[in-house]
């Protein structure tokens, strides 16, 4: 039995031990939200760290002084501008060490053993890695571009500390990827030398579900916004309707629930056996799941007309 605990020990490194942290610590924050008021102490710091934009609206009265730590929600693209150019220069060190046989930095290299990156040859696909790497850069451009184009932000804040994670996020999560890569030395190991080669069904799996997940993201988004906009594109208030169309028909939130199912798509395209991805996931799930169950007693709260039928996150089930 101590033997087992060791292996088990020993198998949480440090970027696991992280994203379990972080998914422990939302699906603790979704439980105190789902149970009775009466039941906890009012805490308004822990209401204001999780709630941001209208559902800060729908939290318990503000201190005054928490305002000093308000940030606009328009920089949610800082967000993206940050994961573009550090995913993209860790998309660049990838395909160079893939497909050239080019080493990673030494500094890069060291980090991702800090991280506990695992230094084989064996197991994960490198192409499995890149296509991740790939989607997740790709991901970013497209959020960045929506943020520019699409969306319509308010005057709705987030706390600092949730800025913060924000930006620190992009950069783990590129990394987390990167760490999955099989290495040897400071080489990427290509099982077969070519990685075309290594091409299975289930990257095919991943890459449509992906797209398809993107897709309709993306069309979520395009409702938010036009709900700000008249017929011909110009924004004319920044007030919030009910949405409808698409996914919204069964949840409040489908552009979360869209997220990840994006996620998941990165797991199926890591050949569905990857825990640190899936860990990755479980963080998703849960934080995604307390933002759209917020987002849907806010509109539940606002509107008397609301769909009783609707959802907060998942169709039929929450």
């Amino acid at each position: 039995m101590a033997a087992g605990a060791g292996a088990a020990l020993s198998a949480l490194s440090p970027l696991r031990a992280v994203w379990l942290g972080l998914a422990a610590s939302f699906l603790l924050a979704l439980l105190l939200q789902l149970a009775p008021p009466r039941l906890l102490p009012g805490c308004a710091l822990f209401q204001d760290l999780i709630r941001y934009g209208k559902t800060k609206l729908a939290g318990p009265a503000r201190p005054a002084a928490y305002r000093a730590f308000d940030v606009p929600k328009r920089y949610f693209s800082h967000f993206y501008v940050i994961s573009v150019l550090w995913n993209g220069f860790l998309l660049w060190c990838l395909t160079q060490s893939v497909f050239l046989g080019v080493p990673f930095p030494n500094w890069l290299h060291g980090l991702l053993g800090t991280l506990g990156a695992a230094q084989s040859r064996g197991g994960e696909l490198a192409l499995s890695a890149f296509l991740v790497l790939l989607f997740l850069w790709l991901h970013s451009w497209r959020r960045l571009f929506e943020c520019f184009y699409v969306s319509v932000f308010s005057n709705a804040v987030i706390h600092i500390v949730q800025y913060c994670f924000g930006l620190v996020y992009y950069v783990l999560v590129g990394l987390t990827v990167l760490s999955q890569v099989p290495m040897d030395g400071r080489n990427v190991y290509v099982m077969g030398k070519n990685p075309l080669m290594q091409a299975r069904w289930f990257h095919i799996l991943g890459m449509m579900m992906f797209i398809w997940s993107s897709v309709h993201q993306y069309k979520c988004h395009v409702i938010l916004g036009s709900l700000r906009r008249n017929k011909a594109g110009m924004v004319i208030h920044c007030n919030h309707r009910i949405p409808f169309g698409d996914w919204f028909e069964h949840v409040s939130s489908p552009n979360y629930l869209a997220e990840l199912l994006i996620y998941i798509s990165m797991a199926v395209t890591f050949g569905f056996h990857n825990l640190t991805w899936w860990l990755v996931v479980t963080y998703v799930f849960f934080s995604q799941a307390l933002s759209a169950f917020l987002s849907h007693k806010f509109y539940q709260s606002k509107f008397v007309s609301y769909p009783k039928h609707r959802k907060a996150f998942l169709p039929f089930l929450f």
